[in-house]
């Protein structure tokens, strides 16, 4: 092995993720899923409840897709153009006026193989486009004018996860993060009503958000999920007061559900969120996601994000199992890591090739479970190096883990030692009620690491963290290869029986049929 290439085949492996990357992201570019059919709906301006207190947009395509099957590939852009010109009503009307049933959208469908009328549907649908867009351009233009005036934080940005599920105590937390010293915080988005439908079919249990009492509540602000569009919207607004008090940009972060990458990239486009988690390899095996469905879905949220100037988050990999599963052997440290490695490349590939440049993507460092595993040092700082070296153009993540088996202690004074100086982007973490300490102490180790770094050479592998890295290396190219040559089975293995068979999704994605795509088009001009 050369000095130049100290842990393997380094360039193989990307090579191998982006040509099977490229293979996948053309198909998924070309298709269509109920998710992003409910997110052009969003961008068209629909959003709330219907009249049964289901979400608008969720009920409007459902009735119209409801008319059949082929529906799908066709759409609900061209008929919903169709029907605005045709009732002469604004899109939160016309949505309604579909959900109830009083507007049949299959009827517009027939008039659009009318030519004269189609091209008055395609020049409605082309002024919603390019209007959703200009709102876009506008937020993407508010966030580098405030970072301008406020000034941005020396990176890496010490970060806090809100796990609050309402906002108005998601904004208590956050204002405890932010007195603390945090330059950004993140919530997740609640489940849309597709995902807690489709687990219970699959008699799987699906948490529901209820609103809690009054004991909480912030002046001027309603109830509502953390994540939603209502609390995002609330939140970025405390968030910009406490900006400008600090005089320092505040960034907000937004992790969406499985089978809710369209629709969360619409309202992060929206609503000014800054960094939103849209990692589709992390989709099809932790969320159990059908691969087609997951790969299309980011296809269009990455396509959103990269016009909005959002930070699009990549995890370092997940945890494969089903191999194992099968054998009824576990395996080692090295393979696992080389999975979630290999996972990790093809997600970094499908990104730059959905249009997202490099210094919009941020990558997960560090697999949560490696710091539970022996010798988690040693394996932290190859897992660390080989990701400086893969991408040696990406900021990287550090985000803690929800509930480390080991100490919380011990996860923050390893991440202190092996993050690099330059190239770290976020240390998240998750304090709870002790925000203070947590950021005061991450802080402090990004300090010392940067100070260190301008007086000491970089330390170089060796002994059990250079061992990891090589065999780590080896299992991801000989991970790629078996998905080249297996497919999916390579990482999913065999279907199994009962639940865990399900794979979300998989009848809710279709090509496309409509040629006429007025938002690819828009995306694409110069903004």
């Amino acid at each position: 092995m050369s000095k130049g290439d100290p842990f393997g085949p380094i360039d193989r492996l990307a090579d191998r993720a982006e040509t099977l990357a490229g293979a996948w992201a053309a198909r998924a570019r070309s298709s269509t899923t109920v998710g992003r059919e409910r997110a052009l709906l969003r961008l068209f301006g629909v959003g709330g409840l219907d009249a049964a207190g289901r979400p608008l947009v969720w009920a409007a395509v459902d009735r119209y897709l409801a008319g059949g099957r082929g529906r799908l590939g066709g759409g609900v852009v061209m008929p919903f153009a169709m029907a605005l010109v045709e009732y002469d009503l604004v899109p939160q009307r016309l949505a309604l006026d579909v959900a109830s049933g009083a507007v049949d959208l299959g009827m517009e469908g027939e008039l659009l193989r009318q030519a004269d009328r189609r091209v008055v549907a395609e020049e409605e649908a082309r002024r919603l486009a390019e209007a959703a867009i200009e709102r876009i351009d506008a937020n993407r233009t508010a966030r580098r004018e405030l970072l301008s005036v406020l000034g941005d934080p020396t990176r890496p940005w010490i970060g806090s996860a809100i796990p609050e599920p309402e906002i108005e105590e998601a904004i208590l937390a956050s204002r405890r993060a932010l007195d603390a010293g945090a330059d950004i915080v993140q919530v997740e988005v609640p489940i849309g009503r597709e995902l807690t439908e489709r687990l219970r079919s699959a008699g799987m249990d699906a948490p529901v958000w209820r609103p809690r009492g009054d004991d909480v509540r912030s002046d001027g602000v309603e109830h509502a999920p953390t994540g939603s569009q209502r609390a995002l919207t609330a939140l970025r607004g405390q968030l910009d007061e406490i900006a400008a008090q600090r005089r320092n940009y505040v960034r907000l972060a937004a992790v969406p559900p499985a089978l809710g990458a369209p629709e969360s990239a619409v309202v992060a486009a929206f609503e000014r969120v800054d960094v939103a988690d849209s990692d589709p390899m992390a989709e099809i095996i932790a969320g159990r996601v059908a691969p087609d469905r997951a790969l299309a879905d980011h296809a269009f949220a990455h396509a959103l994000l990269a016009r909005a100037g959002v930070v699009v988050s990549l995890s370092a990999g997940p945890l494969v199992v089903a191999p194992d599963l099968a054998r009824g052997v576990p395996s080692d440290v090295a393979t696992r890591a080389g999975r979630a490695l290999a996972l990790q490349a093809l997600s970094v590939a499908i990104a730059r090739g959905n249009g997202v440049a490099d210094e919009q993507l941020l990558v997960g460092a560090l697999p949560a479970w490696v710091i539970d595993e022996p010798q988690p040092a040693a394996r932290a700082a190859a897992e660390v190096a080989i990701r400086r070296a893969l991408y040696p153009t990406l900021g990287l993540s550090f985000e803690e883990p929800p509930q480390p088996r080991g100490s919380v202690g011990e996860w923050a004074a390893i991440v202190a030692a092996v993050a690099p100086a330059v190239g770290a982007a976020v240390i998240l973490r998750r304090p709870g009620e002790d925000a203070g300490r947590a950021v005061t102490a991450s802080r402090l180790g990004a300090s010392v690491g940067r100070e260190l770094a301008g007086s000491i050479e970089p330390p170089t592998l060796r002994g059990p963290a250079l061992d990891h890295a090589r065999a780590t290396v080896l299992a991801a190219t000989a991970t790629l290869e078996r998905l080249s040559d297996d497919g999916w089975r390579a990482v999913l293995g065999d279907p199994l029986q009962g639940p865990e068979a399900v794979r979300l999704g998989e009848d809710s994605v279709a090509e496309r049929t409509e040629s006429f795509d007025p938002f690819s088009s828009a995306l694409a001009a110069v903004g």
